[in-house]
């Protein structure tokens, strides 16, 4: 399995294609908080007929151990230099991300370095946890007193109601990370409020309608903010809608992808 040494650690990740022989386009799929690499099941098998797909795991998640206790601190550098590292066999010049939840901290943060590198950007249920009071300020009045775990909070209630064997396989993909501390709601490295009003970046700023998480208020203020944005809500999705409706964020995400190769 691949791992890039890179900032101290050994970073895991999946390349569906890492000769990329066929010069397809690609793009980086990032995970949240409530999962790994794996997360991507119902997404890489669909993507990697038209795309080389990489899939990482974050410093401290699945198979990448954060032996330097640096976290949340180092995601933006690390996907910084694994691009540098991938860059070496060619290929990477310009690419996509596609970012869930937490995952969106590193997507954006390197899209406002690098708007150069990346041709478009999925914010999935996420506003990329960035320096910007106000939003932060919204965020605390929408979640007064969250007391519950973040993987029972991450799938719609009715969705782990009528699913719960794929409420049981999100859970068991979750256990699979090792035990961490929780997130910070701003790291160093984050982008100010005015570097994101700067991305010009192709970005779609998806939500479910029932996302508990990450209420849709919070994503279309991101969305109003960033100059090139596409703001769509999935009706009856909770945080999670790559999990919970696969078939349907697979056609939006792949959409506008098409849109920006």
């Amino acid at each position: 399995m691949p791992t890039a040494q890179i900032n101290g650690i050994e970073l895991f990740y999946e390349d569906s294609d890492a000769a990329n022989e066929s010069g397809k386009p690609v793009v980086f799929f990032m995970h949240g908080a409530g999962g790994n690499h794996m997360s991507w099941w119902q997404q890489v098998p669909v993507f990697r007929q038209t795309y080389r797909c990489i899939a990482i795991d974050h410093r401290g998640f699945g198979r990448s151990l954060d032996t330097t206790g640096e976290g949340v601190a180092r995601f933006i550098d690390d996907l910084e230099a694994l691009v540098d590292h991938l860059s070496a066999g060619g290929g990477l010049e310009r690419f996509a991300i596609v970012a869930q939840s937490m995952g969106g901290r590193a997507s954006l943060g390197y899209a406002v370095r690098h708007p150069e590198r990346v041709r478009a950007l999925v914010m999935a249920d996420t506003w990329g946890f960035f320096d910007w009071p106000e939003q932060q300020e919204r965020a605390r009045s929408m979640q007064p007193a969250v007391t519950t775990p973040l993987v029972h909070r991450a799938l719609a209630d009715h969705y782990q109601e009528a699913n719960p064997a794929m409420t049981f396989l999100y859970r068991q993909i979750q256990g699979l990370n090792p035990p961490r501390e929780g997130s910070p709601v701003l790291a160093p490295g984050a982008p100010t409020l005015d570097q994101v009003r700067a991305c010009e970046v192709p970005t779609l700023c998806l939500v479910g309608s029932d996302d508990g998480v990450t209420p849709p208020p919070l994503i279309k203020a991101l969305a109003d903010e960033l100059p090139n944005a596409q703001y769509v809500e999935v009706p009856g999705a909770g945080h999670s809608v790559y999990f919970e409706q696969p078939q349907r964020f697979n056609e939006l995400v792949g959409d506008f992808l098409a849109k920006h190769q």
